[in-house]
């Protein structure tokens, strides 16, 4: 449906996507002004934060394609009391939402974001191939991460109506996945790797790629699991809160 729309409508798609891509290469100057005054994140140079923050920037937008309109379709339905006309088809319900709300503006997420990836790569160079294979894999775990986010967001909207800010606190939580996590406290690290693992999206594929302290490929695997753990909760709880829904409002 969104992508039918998208074709329709092909002037508003491309302006919206143009400018999601110049607000994501824009999306470094925090960083820039960092190194730019002589500071930087220990162990880290400006273009492998750049990759980090690249990383995260696409797995954003892959994800949100996927799973960025569920929130809002779900939370129109529980307000309108209109989830009855979904619950009557015979596939599920978290599911058909999915496939019907897919947002085709977050290209410009996943461009902006391959740009800045592109550049990064120039400039670090010497990869090797089961790097890349190490790096993918956690950042395919990533995307499952933050679809999960935007499940669990989607979720809570069955009980919490009215809040409007839900988006703003996850936003805040999703930000420990844009820098180094070694920069955060122990217990921060703890959470954001294997509570709401927000690390893995862009901290963990950056330093798999940049073959930086003891993870390897052999350790991706391991770090893979919390974030697909995540993930399945997350659905868990959606159609369990599915099961709950008693008409307008929740």
């Amino acid at each position: 449906m969104a992508w039918n729309q998208a074709a329709a409508y092909r002037l508003n798609f491309l302006l919206s996507t143009l400018i999601t891509l110049f607000s994501n290469i824009l999306f470094p100057l925090f960083t820039i002004l960092i190194y730019s005054t002589g500071s930087s994140f220990p162990g880290w140079s400006f273009y492998e934060v750049l990759l980090l923050q690249s990383l995260f920037t696409m797995a954003n937008g892959v994800a949100g394609i996927v799973t960025g309109g569920v929130l809002w379709a779900t939370l129109r339905h529980v307000q309108e009391g209109s989830l009855d006309t979904v619950l009557l088809k015979p596939v599920n319900t978290l599911l058909f939402l999915v496939g019907s709300t897919l947002e085709p503006s977050n290209i410009g997420l996943v461009l902006g974001g391959g740009i800045l990836y592109g550049i990064s790569l120039a400039k670090l160079k010497g990869f090797t191939l089961i790097a890349f294979a190490g790096s993918l894999m956690l950042f395919i775990a990533g995307v499952a991460v933050l679809a999960g986010i935007s499940i669990l967001m989607s979720a809570m909207t069955f009980k919490w109506v009215g809040n409007s800010r839900m988006p703003e606190i996850f936003e805040s939580i999703k930000t420990f996945g844009k820098y180094p996590i070694s920069i955060f406290p122990q217990a921060i690290q703890a959470i954001v790797t294997f509570c709401i693992p927000v690390a893995v999206v862009g901290y963990y594929p950056a330093k798999v790629l940049l073959g930086k302290g003891s993870i390897g490929v052999g350790k991706s695997f391991i770090m893979i699991i919390p974030c697909l753990l995540f993930l399945a909760v997350c659905v868990k709880i959606y159609n369990w809160m599915v099961r709950l829904y008693e008409g307008v409002g929740g």
